[in-house]
C-alpha cells in the first residue's frame, strides 16, 4: 500500500470517462473582463504582498536567505538567535590535529630492545638467539631523558617456559624523529608496580614535551595517541577520551587507574604519548584491549601520577615507598562468620624487623580501621598508606580475640 502511494504521487493521474482535454476557444467579448482583469489584479497584490514581506528581515532571510548562510561555521555547537544550528568547522579540527602532532612528534622517540633467547629441546640441547621488541618513549629533559614503560624495556618473567628464557635486555637503542641515527641507552630506573621506567641517551639540545594537568582530562575531549607501532616511526592516530579515573588489572595481576581512549594503540605504542589539543602529554599509553569483538579500547597511564614516579627513578634509580611489612587475607562476611572474626583483614603473618612487628601487630589481628576509615580489602590498606611518606605514622584499630584495640605503627621503607 505505501509502494503504491509514493507510485501515485509522482505518476500522471489519468482523466476519467475517455474525455480529452481541449483547448477552450477564446471569448474575446468577455476577455478583459474575465481574463485580463483579475490578472493584473493580482500581479499588483501579489507586488504588494512581496515588497512587504521583503521589509521585514527575519522573513526575507527565510525565504532567500541573507549574504550569510543561515548554517555557520563555528567551533561551538550553539542555537542561533534564529533557532538555526551552528555547525562545527572540520577544517578546523583538522587544523588541531595538525599543530598537535607538529608539537608533540619531536618528544617522541623509538625504542628498540635486543633480547638473547636461550632455549632447550626435549633432548636437553639447548641454544641462544638473539630477539628484538620495539616500543615508544616521551623525552622528558632537554639533556636525554626519556620515559617509557617497564615492559618495554624490561623482560617479562611470565614468557618464560621449561624450553626458552628470556634475559634483561642486552641493548637498547633509540630513534630520535627525523633522525635515522640509533642511540644506545641506558637503564636509569624501573618500576614494575607502575609499569614505568627511564632510559638516557648523550645527546642534548633534544625537545623535551610539555605536560598538561591530567586531572582536568574530561571525557570526549580530543585525544592524540603518538609513538612507533609495528617499526612504524612517528605514527599518530587520534579519538576522544573515553573514559577517566578506569581501573584495569592486567594480565600480571597489576591494577591501574587509566584514562581510556579510542584512539588506536597497536603494538609499539607502548611508551608513547598520549596528548591534547594543545599537544600537551595527558597519558602514557600502556595497555589495550584484544580479542574478537573488541575494538577502540586503550589506556594511558595519567601523566600526574607519574611525576614524583619519575624523579625518583632518576634520582634513586627506584621508587621508595612506605612499608607496613604485613600478608592479609580479605574478610567478607561469609568467611567472618565461618572463623568467627569480625570483618576486616586478617593478618596472616609479620615480616621480621618489619614497621608491623615494631608497632606490635600480630598473626592473627583482623585490621577493622586504618586512619579512622573502615576497611576490609589489602587494597584499601594500600590505598591509605601509599598516600603516606616513609616515617609518617598511620593509626590502626584492631580486633584480637574479640576485643578492639589502637595501634600506632611508624611507616617505614620497602626493602
Amino acid at each position: 500500500m505505501e509502494e503504491n502511494q509514493k507510485e501515485t504521487k509522482f505518476k500522471t493521474i489519468p482523466v476519467t470517462g475517455g474525455a480529452t482535454y481541449n483547448k477552450t476557444p477564446k471569448n474575446n467579448i468577455g476577455f478583459g473582463k474575465t481574463i485580463l482583469l483579475p490578472f493584473i489584479s493580482g500581479v499588483l497584490g501579489c507586488s504588494v504582498v512581496i515588497g512587504t514581506v521583503f521589509g521585514i528581515p527575519s522573513i526575507k532571510t527565510k525565504i532567500i536567505g541573507s549574504e550569510t548562510s543561515p548554517i555557520s561555521t563555528t567551533n561551538n555547537n550553539t542555537t542561533n538567535s534564529d533557532g538555526y544550528i551552528k555547525q562545527i568547522n572540520l577544517s578546523e579540527y583538522s587544523d588541531t590535529a595538525v599543530y598537535a602532532a607538529n608539537k608533540i612528534l619531536p618528544s617522541i622517540v623509538g625504542i628498540k630492545i635486543e633480547y638473547t633467547v636461550n632455549t632447550t629441546s626435549i633432548f636437553g640441547r639447548g641454544g641462544s638467539s638473539t630477539a628484538t621488541a620495539s616500543g615508544s618513549g616521551i623525552i622528558i629533559s632537554e639533556d636525554g631523558y626519556i620515559l617509557t614503560n617497564n615492559h618495554v624495556v624490561s623482560s617479562n618473567s611470565s614468557e618464560n617456559s621449561y624450553y626458552y628464557q628470556i634475559t634483561e635486555a642486552t641493548k637498547i637503542s633509540v630513534t630520535l624523529f627525523d633522525d635515522e641515527t640509533e642511540y644506545e641507552a641506558k637503564i636509569i630506573g624501573q618500576d614494575e608496580q607502575t609499569d614505568l621506567a627511564v632510559i638516557k641517551i648523550e645527546k642534548t639540545g633534544l625537545t623535551k614535551a610539555e605536560f598538561a594537568d591530567s586531572d582536568d582530562v574530561k571525557v570526549g575531549e580530543f585525544a592524540m595517541a603518538v609513538g612507533n607501532p609495528v617499526n612504524m616511526n612517528s605514527t599518530v592516530t587520534t579519538g576522544i577520551v573515553s573514559a577517566v579515573n578506569r581501573k584495569i588489572t592486567d594480565s600480571d595481576g597489576k591494577t591501574y587507574k587509566c584514562i581510556q581512549t579510542d584512539a588506536a594503540i597497536n603494538s609499539g605504542n607502548s611508551g608513547g604519548a598520549l596528548v591534547n589539543s594543545d599537544g600537551n602529554v595527558i597519558g602514557i599509553n600502556t595497555l589495550k584491549l584484544s580479542g574478537t569483538g573488541i575494538e577502540g579500547i586503550g589506556f594511558a597511564i595519567p601523566i600526574n601520577s607519574t611525576t614524583d614516579i619519575t624523579s625518583q627513578l632518576i634520582q634513586y634509580s627506584k621508587v621508595k615507598r612506605p612499608y607496613i611489612g604485613i600478608s592479609g587475607i580479605d574478610l567478607d562476611e561469609t568467611t567472618a562468620k565461618r572463623y568467627n572474626l569480625v570483618l576486616g583483614i586478617y593478618v596472616k603473618t609479620v615480616e621480621d624487623f618489619s614497621s608491623a612487628e615494631k608497632s606490635g601487630l600480630k598473626a592473627g589481628d583482623v585490621i577493622i580501621e586504618a586512619d579512622g576509615k573502615a576497611i576490609t580489602k589489602m587494597d584499601e590498606l594500600n590505598e591509605i598508606k601509599n598516600s603516606h611518606q616513609i616515617g609518617d605514622e598511620i593509626k590502626l584499630k584492631i580486633n584480637r580475640d574479640g576485643k578492639e584495640k589502637e595501634i600506632t605503627l611508624i611507616l617505614g621503607e620497602q626493602p
